[in-house]
């Protein structure tokens, strides 16, 4: 007989109603219907031993005074965590590395015309939030490797500052060369902004977040709501992840003190101009200052005037200087000694630094993995011992750039290849839906982890609740597949933190997990992201704090106690599937409108259409879009989803004869699952940026963001056809690669388990 479900049990614990699944889970994968009956009275146990108080408690003491990379506190916090490791019977030591960390020296923006103004450029204190108060320890607002600069020049709005938004420009006849630009945060990597602003000749740039954002336009401004207030600035570094993240003197060697380093000017990740945040309040002044063209409507925000584009009147002086050093980031890492595989390790990993008190960037996240470590612990004490050796990771420096992380990463690549299974990692945490991103190998140990924890609020599985709030909120076929009852997909993986040198650099299967959508937040990377803020407007019980470290620690017991290996590689095939048909998207509408762009151009239909009194230029004429020979990445698709079937063929099989493998066969398949993904990775990396190894995820650079087929992509998006066509022959290979694998797999398991039940 099935086991009653947990989240069953642990809904009535909470005197909440209980609303079933759309559909049955299936047999939990990776495990053995008798193993499976034993790991869900494990997790049961697991999950009844989290207390919200514990994640109250530390989260106020690890954000009692700011602890960016390098400070006193952060080095205070890592030897805290240490000791509470150490207490819960892990094997724990703090890893230190010397990584670049700027610090401001001077910063100073000023208008000069049509008025005078000087920004004030600080987060005063707010009544009611008692670490705001804490200035003089505060990283003042500044973004992190902008150069130093003294410029002064006529002011542009650039909107968000993406590449569209120049060519909105441009057909203004608006030229930004010798300017300094004001573009508001949002839609791409902030480091895109100034990239972008100095291939189009601006001498400067200023970020500033616009209330439309995240501000009074979405609710009521800190500290009667939980939004940015007028003098809330967004600080976060500005270098070039796109090429590699990281200490950017150390590409691809850990920072360790002896490592050698490349010399600043030797950096290409810098940016070319001067960068600087300031608040909405800081900005007002400087829009109400310009005149020229009325913004597109799309380029207005929600401050109180009509935007207009510039340049000038408003003629701005922007100075920025730096203190370059580098400083101690300190990396604590827990052990807890597999029984049976030892030499398999799964990892769990939160960053512990913060700008400046980071209550929900990161310590809402880093809390809940303590609290589930704990109870890892609590289980280990009372005689059990996971199959796989357990890590958990609180690394340092994520804010400049996933220093902590990736230094790590380089150091121990080699053992990492060899013995790493897979990488949890979370970030922040909130109120709400459960939002997990990652490879889809492991989307089905996804879908059953969140079917077995209940919604704090609703009573229900994460799932049931996921599901409800995608045929409300998500896409057509969000809604379809959610409307069915099917299998809780897998978000898309986002911007590059701390599970990017995992995934992108090593080949290691990573997953990204959260919740949030109901808090009130508006403080990312500002000095109100603190303890009093997120107790009043994130979340206040703590609640969804237990609900994340419950689902991260069955993640990580399942992970380290399946018999074997939990990767599903039929939701790969269908996402790679669904990946190809977007990219063959992109290309059709990009030959569309190149073909009725130069149509229009060449009928004069925008200079008919113009108003004559606000004339706006016609575009370009666009080169012609081929078409693209998909054909090659459809057939090792094609033959990727068959081999995944089989092997869903003989997995169910295997589970259902209780793993009946010969010690020899068991080890062959748990060397075939755990080094699957590094198939996937190509050792000369990308086009143009070879610390990216991974050939089917990696950043996008028009956003920062993580997309598949990455190489394929960019060369699209350049125009560069042929070395498109380069990218899809070679990931082609790759996919083939990784169909040989699983094939490889399904003989082990399927011919192996066939000859134990015939011996027996």
């Amino acid at each position: 007989m099935r086991p009653v479900r947990t989240a069953v049990v642990a809904a009535l614990a909470l005197g909440s109603p209980v609303i079933a699944d759309p559909a049955p889970a299936p047999p939990l994968y990776g495990f053995s219907s008798a193993h499976a009956a034993a790991q869900w009275t494990l997790e049961a146990r697991f999950a009844a031993s989290l207390r919200a108080e514990d994640q109250r408690a530390w989260m106020e003491r690890l954000t009692a005074r700011p602890h960016p990379v390098g400070s006193p506190w952060g080095k205070e916090n890592a030897e805290f965590m240490a000791g509470l490791f150490r207490s819960w019977g892990f094997d724990t030591h703090i890893e230190e590395f010397r990584v670049l960390f700027p610090t401001p020296k001077l910063r100073r923006l000023e208008m000069l015309a049509p008025i005078r103004f000087t920004a004030a450029l600080a987060e005063p204190p707010l009544a009611g939030d008692r670490t705001s108060a804490q200035t003089a320890e505060q990283l003042p607002p500044y973004n992190a490797y902008s150069p130093d600069g003294d410029v002064t020049g006529d002011l542009v709005y650039v909107n968000f500052g993406l590449a569209r938004d120049y060519a909105e420009l441009e057909r203004r006849g608006i030229a930004v060369e010798g300017k300094i630009v004001l573009a508001r945060y949002g839609r791409s990597w902030r480091g895109l902004k100034p990239k972008l602003a100095a291939e189009h000749g601006a001498v400067g740039c200023i970020l500033f977040s616009d209330p439309h954002e995240d501000g009074y336009f979405q609710g009521d401004p800190y500290p009667a709501g939980g939004f940015r207030p007028e003098q809330g600035v967004q600080r976060g570094a500005v270098s070039d992840d796109w090429l590699y993240p990281g200490d950017p003197l150390t590409p691809f060697v850990g920072a360790v003190p002896e490592a050698k380093r490349l010399a600043l000017a030797d950096v290409k990740t810098f940016p070319r101009i001067p960068v600087l945040p300031i608040s909405w309040g800081d900005a007002l002044p400087l829009l109400r200052a310009l005149e020229g063209p009325v913004a597109p409507e799309d380029w207005r925000g929600a401050l109180p005037l009509t935007y207009h584009i510039g340049p000038g009147p408003a003629r701005v002086h922007l100075t920025v200087a730096f203190d370059r050093r580098l400083v101690p980031a300190y990396d604590v890492i827990a052990r807890l000694p597999g029984a049976e595989r030892p030499d398999e390790w799964v990892l769990r990993g939160n960053h512990h630094d913060a700008w400046v008190s980071g209550a929900e960037d990161p310590v809402s996240a880093l809390v809940a993995m303590l609290a589930e470590a704990k109870a890892v612990g609590e289980l280990a004490r009372s005689g059990w011992r996971p199959k796989r050796t357990i890590l958990y990771a609180a690394w340092d420096g994520e804010e400049p750039g996933l220093l902590g992380s990736v230094e790590w990463a380089e150091t121990h690549a080699a053992e990492l290849a060899e013995h790493l299974a897979a990488y949890v990692n979370s970030d922040s945490n909130a109120r709400g839906f459960v939002w997990i991103s990652g490879v889809s190998p492991l989307a089905t140990l996804v879908d059953q982890v969140c079917r077995d924890v209940v919604d704090p609020e609703k009573g229900v599985s994460v799932a049931a609740r996921a599901r409800a709030d995608a045929l409300l909120e998500g896409s057509p076929e969000e809604q379809r597949l959610s409307r069915a009852g099917k299998p809780l997909p897998l978000k898309p993986l986002g911007p590059a933190i701390d599970y990017t040198s995992f995934l992108a650099f090593l080949g290691i299967p990573v997953l990204d997990i959260s919740y949030g959508g109901e808090e009130e937040y508006g403080q990312y990377h500002s000095a109100y992201d603190s303890f009093d803020h997120f107790t009043r407007f994130v979340d206040p019980g703590f609640r969804y704090g237990v609900a994340l470290a419950e689902t991260g620690g069955r993640l990580m017991l399942r992970l380290a106690d399946a018999d074997v290996l939990p990767l599903d590689f039929v939701p790969f095939a269908e996402d790679l599937g669904k990946a190809i048909q977007e990219v063959e998207r992109q290309t059709d509408a990009m030959r569309e409108e190149a073909a009725e762009t130069n149509r229009r151009i060449a009928d004069k239909t925008y200079e008919l259409a113009a108003d004559p009194l606000h004339p706006v230029l016609a575009p370009k004429p666009r080169e012609p879009v081929p078409a693209l020979d998909l054909a090659p990445l459809q057939k090792a698709v094609a033959r990727l989803a068959g081999s995944a079937r089989a092997y869903a063929a003989a997995m169910t099989q295997a589970t259902g004869a209780g793993f009946p493998l010969p010690a020899g066969a068991r080890q062959e398949l748990a060397q075939i699952l755990l080094r699957a993904e590094r198939v996937l990775t190509r050792s000369e990396g990308l086009p143009h940026r070879p610390w990216y190894r991974h050939a089917l995820y990696g950043p996008i650079s028009s956003t920062g963001r993580m997309a598949t087929f990455p190489g394929v992509r960019e060369a699209i998006e350049r125009g560069d056809w042929p070395e498109a066509a380069e990218q899809i022959t070679a990931v082609a290979r790759v996919i083939e690669s990784y169909a040989q694998q699983v094939d490889r797999a399904t003989a082990a398991l399927a011919s192996r388990t066939a000859s134990a039940d015939g011996a027996g």
